[in-house]
């Protein structure tokens, strides 16, 4: 088994044991992806608090190991929510391949999506 695999599989043990233990079965998949999502911006807010964000405040030395305990923290709300949507690990990867390929056709004025060219 690969790592994303191993990954999506373990978030979706966790998953539904969550929801059996917190008796959590009557939430539907729309309730679950915004409740998700909310906890995904909060945990993508606690690193940036890791980071330096506030200019009008002396810089503190950043915690590299809080940055990348938050960074898990988002990975764990973002698998869980693609494992809602429908999606496993081969199809995210699928997806991803699909989408990095679009986005460098867009830097190099390659795609059929206007805007994205670079104007010299």
């Amino acid at each position: 088994m690969d790592k994303l695999s191993e990954i999506f599989m373990m978030q979706t043990a966790f998953d539904d044991e969550l929801i059996e233990r917190r008796h959590l079965e009557s939430i539907t998949m729309e309730e679950w992806m915004q409740k998700e999502t909310i906890a995904l911006i909060a945990e993508l807010m606690e690193m940036l608090s890791e980071v330096n964000y506030k200019w009008w405040k002396n810089p503190k030395e950043i915690n590299m190991d809080a940055v990348k305990e938050e960074l898990v923290d988002v990975l764990h709300f973002f698998v869980s929510m693609c494992h809602k949507a429908g999606m496993d690990a081969d199809e995210l990867h699928a997806r991803y391949l699909e989408k990095n390929k679009e986005n460098f056709d867009r830097q190099h004025g390659r795609s059929k999506k206007p805007g994205y060219e670079v104007l010299d």
